[in-house]
């Protein structure tokens, strides 16, 4: 229930400040690095998260920190606050700033090369997909054929089974009638399934879930993740809220890096992020 009411109170928080909402959609952000400089745009269809980026850059949040985790050919991640104090045998990757963002997916994102994303917990911890406040990714990802897309067509789609899932075990009216349901989808009774199921769930809630097309690529993703690469397998999974427009070969660079068995960089790869005009 506390990280409910922190994601409430951040979302109180990112919207009265009137000099990130002046920002938000105008600027570039940099990211510059001993490796050399990135430029991203940020996404309008991510309001929440694009806005808490800025006004984490305009604080200063970033300066210093570490890119702690870096696997060739995926990603690299940064944005833990305690990377700007650990020392080398420090483990990383569990600072942040005290709150959550909720997922915002949108269909027509998707995890090509450069895109910059939100990290969260594993689906545990986190079923509702919310993002860290601060840790982001950059993805570098590799080439997928149409067998590996299909693979995570599939993936995107289950989770779309397991949101209402999800719906019923924190929304249920009856907690005698959320065993039962729960018995019935571990015994796959799919028919019996859907008449639980429309009386522990908003009938509204129920409407708009089955009229949810499943989801597929467009022929020009196919063709993006075919030819300049990604990770298909995040989609719809975590937040894409950017996107580097200059400067991939700088992922490379960093993602090319030797380091350690928890995929830290041996040697740090610290950032600087400002906000410049264009």
């Amino acid at each position: 229930m506390t990280k409910y009411l922190i994601t409430i109170a951040f979302l109180a928080c990112i919207g009265t400040n009137n000099s990130i909402a002046q920002t938000y959609g105008k600027e570039t952000i940099l990211i510059s690095t001993p490796y050399g400089n990135m430029k991203v745009k940020l996404f309008k269809e991510t309001p929440l998260h694009s806005r808490n980026f800025i006004k984490l850059v305009m604080q200063g949040y970033y300066d210093s920190l570490l890119f702690h985790r870096v696997i060739n050919h995926f990603m690299i991640q940064g944005g833990d606050p305690d990377s700007r104090v650990a020392n080398d045998s420090s483990t990383l990757g569990y600072g942040d700033t005290g709150y959550w963002i909720p997922a915002e997916f949108n269909k027509k994102i998707y995890h090509k090369k450069g895109m910059l994303a939100a990290a969260r917990e594993d689906d545990e911890v986190d079923p509702a997909k919310e993002s860290s406040g601060s840790q982001f990714y950059i993805v570098m990802g590799k080439t997928y054929d149409s067998l590996a897309l299909r693979k995570a067509e599939i993936r995107i789609n289950k989770d779309i089974v397991q949101k209402i899932n999800y719906t019923v075990a924190y929304g249920g009216k009856s907690p005698e009638l959320k065993k039962y349901y729960m018995r019935l989808d571990k015994e796959g009774k799919t028919d019996s399934l859907k008449i639980v199921r429309r009386q522990l769930v908003d009938p509204v809630s129920i409407a708009e879930y089955e009229r949810t097309p499943h989801f597929t690529y467009a022929a020009e993703q196919k063709k993006t993740y075919a030819t300049l690469g990604g990770t298909p397998h995040l989609d719809m999974n975590y937040t894409i809220f950017g996107e580097v427009v200059e400067g991939l070969d700088v992922i490379d660079k960093i993602a090319a890096v030797k380091t350690d068995k928890n995929d830290r960089p041996k040697e740090n790869v610290r950032m600087k992020i400002s906000i410049i005009k264009e």
